[in-house]
């Protein structure tokens, strides 16, 4: 693998979901790092291995930390974090929490649509890529 790695943090507390998602990434030639809480992907995002290039998460998740939570700690550490939000219910909340650099998947959703919506994002945001 390249030193410009196609890991991605993917935040689900659903199973089914996330391996769903899980298939659909590493079919699309990435690398998937599943965390099951928030509260679990934060602790990797600012941990001392931080290598990933986006950030693919659940909005509602059990637990205190919800999916708008860890996308603000991806984007303290870089405020140009490419996040795939996925939501059964929050669409509406999305205009008031979503940030540049993002897409919101309502479930359910085809993998092939996940895999775009990443490309797209990761491509807008690549080291020397035209930014208009």
């Amino acid at each position: 693998m390249s030193e410009l790695s196609l890991a991605v943090l993917v935040v689900e507390d659903e199973q089914l979901i996330w391996e769903l998602v899980e298939d659909a990434l590493v079919d699309g030639g990435y690398e998937a790092e599943i965390a099951v809480t928030g509260e679990d992907a934060i602790t990797l995002l600012q941990g001392p291995n931080r290598k990933y290039r986006a950030l693919v998460t659940d909005v509602n998740l059990a637990g205190t930390v919800d999916g708008w939570e860890v996308a603000r700690c991806a984007r303290a550490i870089d405020p140009h974090f490419p996040v795939v939000y996925m939501s059964g219910a929050s669409a509406d909340k999305w205009p008031i929490q979503g940030v540049p650099k993002s897409v919101l998947l309502p479930k359910p959703f085809a993998p092939a649509q996940l895999v775009t919506a990443l490309s797209n994002l990761l491509n807008a945001t690549l080291p020397g890529a035209p930014s208009e």
